[in-house]
This record gives structure tokens, sequence and C-alpha cells, in this order.
């Protein structure tokens, strides 16, 4: 499934919902799926995961159709297929230290 096809299944299911709840709440229950994607990540529990990476796309997919954006304009326009920074294929650009990481 491409990514227009998969945004506009989530408008015909939910979007008038999405508009009743409006953007700040729905933001609020991506950011709740956030989190229970970072548990699943935590645990290392592969169902889990893939669960919640599914419905992290489909509550981005939500925000963005109560904003118009188009996710798969976006993405190209984001990700052009080299390294936004360096421009190469693979990445080239040196490793920073995450603050996640201590």
């Amino acid at each position: 499934m491409k990514v227009s096809e998969f945004q506009r299944l989530i408008a015909d299911l939910y979007l008038e919902k999405d508009r009743r709840r409006g953007d700040q709440t729905t933001f609020l229950w991506l950011m709740e799926e956030m989190g229970e994607l970072s548990v699943a990540v935590r645990d290392a529990d592969k169902a889990a995961l893939r669960e919640e990476l599914a419905d992290v796309i489909a509550w981005t997919a939500s925000l963005a159709n109560l904003h118009g954006i188009d996710l798969e304009e976006a993405l190209a326009a984001k990700y052009p297929g080299v390294c936004v920074r360096c421009r190469a294929k693979p990445c080239a650009c040196p490793e920073k230290r995450s603050s996640a990481s201590g």
C-alpha cells in the first residue's frame, strides 16, 4: 500500500471523528501511542512493536489529514533519496552521541 493510499484510508475511516476531536487532542493521542511504542522498544516485544508502529503511523496520518498535508509529498520532499545533510547514499554523516545513550 502506498503512503497516499493509507492516508486516504485513515481519512475515510476517521476524518470526521478527528475533526470533532480537533488537532490538539489528536496530537495527544499520537503522543500516547509514542509512549506505547517506547515501552515496546524497551521490552523488545516484537509483536507490540509492530502494532505500535502501525498506530503511530495511523495517528500521524490523522494529524496530517486535519491539516491538509499530503504525507507522500512531504516525505518525498524531506527525504529525496540521499542524506539531507551530507547528500550521500547511504548517509556518511559522523555519528552523534545521543543524550539517551548516557
